[in-house]
């Protein structure tokens, strides 16, 4: 296999804000992003949904330009920016071709360093956001998910909306959007990242001219690790064609050193259509339109989903068949060529999420952040290679267990019930 020799540089400042570039030569593109190293699990109880609100608040105008400036400057560049929230990272993104890194850059930091939170514009932005969150509570997949996570996680800020709710979002305040863009917005808390056609010294300069005045801070983030709450919850919605099934169990957390036995194990089980969930009870029963897993691991916790949209007469069936997708994890050897096409298929997935400059720019900010060093795909790949069918069977029987299953369905369920008996695995 030909190595993949990624030409990676980080630089610290003084103030203790990190920077990090990846040359890659052979394309025009540059992706930046400023990340951010707190998310909502960051949030006080009272004001959660503050930090996606910020970051929707920060291209509403600065003390430089106007938010249709912002928009235009980017527009007439051909790039494009963008921001996300997550759990543990709020980043700022753009994309753009080489030549125009300089008015990128001018206008991505202005947006992070000099937002103006300006009063009507906070109160013109509740109301878009209220609107998002309609709008999520009306996709039946968002919603199962979010009760799934917020009862998995129950009383921890982890299982709290990362939008927030009506209620906090309604009584979000300019001053509560100051105090909580102080506190964030320091170098400590900063990592900014770079991938594609540049120059690492050039970079380094343009992020010094903006941050190296930023006064050195401590975040003080200290958070606890959750209590994983293994509860049944039906939840009824007559308005729902469909019954929607979330079943999760506990996971590593990201670094932890089992974590690519859990890649495997979630593959195998529902990651892609020739999963066994997918071919035993979409393609072998007719039972489901839609059935995946998914890992969701954190800094200190992490989750493994199933989710289905099956009929309510289906549904005890559907929840009986994952059971027994589980027991089977748990107790049979995993055939070699099986095995084989399952690590193929993570390292083509792996390989092909690598494509683009903003994939390398997101990569190169989330090793730093979670691990303080980085894994080249060689080691990488040599890692998912090591993993055998004990380790699996393993890990299955660690997660696996019938306490620790989760179970949230919603839909139109005319006194469905759900016992712990039909959870044995």
């Amino acid at each position: 296999m030909v190595a993949d020799v990624r030409n990676i540089k980080k630089h610290v400042l003084p103030n203790g804000l990190t920077i990090l570039t990846e040359e890659m030569q052979h394309i025009r593109s540059v992706a930046i992003g400023i990340w951010l190293k707190t998310g909502s699990r960051h949030e006080d109880a009272e004001v959660n949904g503050i930090s996606h609100f910020v970051e929707h608040m920060v291209f509403k105008g600065t003390r430089n330009r106007s938010a249709l400036d912002i928009a235009k400057q980017m527009d007439s560049i051909g790039g494009n920016m963008d921001a996300f929230t997550g759990k543990e990272t709020i980043c700022f993104n753009a994309k753009v071709l080489d030549e125009h890194l300089p008015i990128a850059m001018d206008v991505l930091c202005d947006i992070v360093l000099n937002p103006l939170f300006e009063a009507k514009d906070i109160m013109r932005e509740k109301g878009v956001i209220l609107e998002e969150i309609k709008m999520d509570e009306d996709n039946p997949d968002y919603l199962v998910h979010e009760i799934f996570t917020q009862n998995f996680y129950k009383d921890h800020p982890l299982g709290k909306p990362i939008l927030g709710t009506k209620d906090t979002v309604r009584k979000l305040d300019q001053e509560s959007v100051l105090n909580f863009y102080k506190k964030r917005f320091s170098p400590g808390n900063l990592v900014i990242s770079a991938a594609g056609s540049l120059d690492h010294d050039n970079f380094v300069q343009l992020v010094k001219e903006r941050f190296e005045g930023l006064k050195p801070g401590s975040n003080g983030f200290h958070e606890m690790p959750p209590s994983i709450v293994a509860k049944i919850v039906t939840r009824n919605k007559k308005s729902l064609e469909q019954v929607q099934i979330c079943l999760g169990v506990p996971s590593p957390h990201i670094s932890h050193e089992t974590r690519y036995v859990s890649f495997i194990l979630n593959t195998l089980l529902g990651g892609g259509m020739s999963s066994r969930l997918f071919q035993k009870i979409r393609e072998e029963q007719g039972l489901v339109y839609s059935i995946y897993s998914d890992l969701n691991p954190y800094r200190d916790t992490g989750c493994m989903c199933v989710y289905a949209g099956t009929s309510a007469e289906s549904a005890p069936k559907v929840v009986s068949e994952i059971v027994n997708e589980f027991h089977g994890l748990k107790n049979d050897r995993i055939a070699e060529d099986e095995l084989r096409r399952v690590k193929d298929q993570l390292k083509g997935n792996l390989m092909l999420s690598l494509e683009s400059s903003t994939a390398r720019m997101s990569n190169l900010a989330r090793q730093e952040m979670y691990f303080d060093r980085f894994f080249d795909l060689d080691e990488i790949i040599e890692r998912v290679e090591a993993v055998t069918s004990d380790d699996l069977i393993e890990l299955a029987n660690t997660m696996f267990k019938p306490d620790s299953i989760a179970v949230t369905v919603l839909g139109n369920l005319d006194g469905m019930k759900l016992s712990r008996e039909a959870l044995v695995c």
